[in-house]
């Protein structure tokens, strides 16, 4: 591991502080995190085998809706 230091303006500092009380980390955690999002590219590998391992649908039995309303069906407060 590799140790960076940089300065940051007043309120730049006051962000990062008010991120990391908040989400209850440090301010390291929290920068390393905001670094790790800007650079690393946030796409979807199409050769992933997860898209190809199985199969997903097998056209068998009742058509339903679970696809349209799952979130109604696992956040559905009884």
């Amino acid at each position: 591991m590799k140790l960076v230091q940089t300065a940051v303006a007043d309120d730049e500092y006051r962000l990062l502080r008010e991120r990391a009380s908040k989400e209850g980390k440090t301010m390291k955690q929290v920068a390393r995190e905001a670094l790790r999002a800007h650079l690393l590219p946030d796409r979807v590998n199409p050769n992933d085998p997860i898209f190809s391992a199985f199969p997903l649908i097998k056209r068998r039995g009742p058509r339903t809706t679970a696809s349209v309303e799952h979130d109604a069906i696992l956040y559905a407060h009884p």
